[in-house]
């Protein structure tokens, strides 16, 4: 546990989000989304099993020896908590640690907009927040209870694998139940939660189809669900939850979404120009006419409706990467990196005047025979690659606390 802790603490001071520990490797850290060795030499199998076995309860032991990988939390006092998962690959036993900071990080700090804010005063109804794994989902639902926790007089249920912020009673009364600790899966939990007298729950992942059929029924029955996905847009969490369905059941999970819905909140995060890490927001809410646009089955048209509605808070990826790297929070080849639909950005970037610099020169490829028109070729971008600088120290979240 010496070893261990000693390595977390690194992490920490380094301003990492996640350990890697593997037999036969040295240990790695992720630090602003890259991967940096640690100070510590290759760790053998028999090592690293024994730092991991040391910080397993019995739970955590007895599921891993039978599936041969688990999921736990562990704690240094007065440091942080992690979120672990402990596996096996070929070399041995592996672990990742998360940091989770100690603190919940409000939506103040985290620069969360009105848009996002003013969801947490909605009675009921469905919100998503959505992204890749590591994308600061955990963060910003945690910044959104803890916003309702300070102003209303509420009952919350948060559902996780495995509990990651701890929130203290403020205003509301907060019960937080952990997967196989304190309930056996997340549907069975969900169920038992309208049972429990709640206004608000938060389930940390809807990962499968009854799952997400039990958060739209408690959606529709006057509650506050929030929810996760690992969706990158707005429209594709449409795609994800309707087509977890069978066909014969989907044109009802469309009329149940679209009464249910009321925003999703798809999050990329970007590299700061100045060392650490910010979200870029792309925001859906639901209105009559983007609720008649899921009903009847038009997802391809939600982002040109997002784009209409940006009177309303509505905002779509590409315009939140644009607006940060002309604010100057990130660079316009972070952006690009990032970007879904990467052609639409150039072109913004063209008439915004941004220079595209960081591109080598587009190729299309040559038709091999010459007696036919060949079929259409989509050009590919090469990015110029640059020395990259020696890094100062870095923070989690940024300067500022952001994502």
């Amino acid at each position: 546990m010496v070893i261990l802790n000693r390595l977390l603490r690194e992490l920490i001071e380094k301003g990492g989000s996640d350990l890697h520990l593997s037999s036969e490797r040295p240990p790695m850290f992720r630090v602003d989304g890259e991967m940096v060795n640690s100070s510590m030499s290759t760790q053998s199998h028999a090592e690293v099993h024994e730092i991991l076995r040391g910080v397993m309860d019995t739970r955590a032991s007895d599921e891993f020896t039978e599936c041969r990988d688990t999921d736990f939390a562990y704690e240094i006092k007065d440091l942080a908590r992690f979120r672990v998962n402990v596996f096996e690959d070929r070399y041995g036993m592996g672990g990742v640690f998360r940091q989770i900071p100690g603190e919940v990080l409000t939506a103040e700090k985290l620069g969360l907009p009105a848009s996002v804010t003013d969801l947490c005063n909605l009675s009921k109804g469905l919100v998503l927040v959505t992204g890749p794994t590591g994308s600061g989902k955990s963060t910003t639902l945690a910044a959104m209870i803890d916003y309702i926790n300070k102003r209303q007089s509420k009952h919350i249920i948060t559902i996780e694998d495995p509990i990651e912020f701890v929130h203290q009673d403020k205003k509301c009364l907060i019960n937080q139940r952990q997967i196989k600790d304190h309930t056996r899966s997340f549907s069975k939990a969900l169920r038992a939660a309208l049972r429990q007298d709640p206004d608000i729950v938060m389930v940390g992942e809807m990962r499968d189809l009854e799952t997400i059929e039990i958060a739209l029924e408690t959606a529709e029955t006057g509650h506050l669900v929030f929810g996760t996905l690992h969706t990158t847009t707005a429209a594709s969490t449409m795609d994800r939850i309707i087509d977890a369905f069978p066909a014969n059941r989907q044109n009802q999970i469309r009329s149940m979404l679209s009464n249910s819905l009321k925003a999703v909140i798809a999050q990329t995060l970007c590299k700061k120009t100045n060392g650490g890490r910010v979200a870029a927001l792309e925001i859906l809410k639901v209105d009559f006419g983007m609720s008649a646009l899921i009903r009847d089955g038009k997802i391809h048209q939600i982002p040109s409706a997002m784009q209409v509605g940006a009177a309303k808070g509505m905002v779509l990826l590409n315009n939140a990467l644009l607006s940060l790297v002309k604010t100057g929070t990130i660079e316009a080849e972070e952006a690009f990196l990032k970007a879904v639909d990467k052609e639409s950005l150039l072109n913004t970037f063209k008439k915004e005047n941004i220079s595209t610099a960081f591109l080598s020169d587009a190729t299309e490829a040559e038709p091999q025979n010459t007696t036919a028109a060949p079929p259409a070729q989509p050009v590919t971008y090469a990015i110029k690659k640059e020395p990259t600088p020696d890094k100062k120290k870095r923070t989690l979240f940024g300067k500022n606390g952001s994502h």
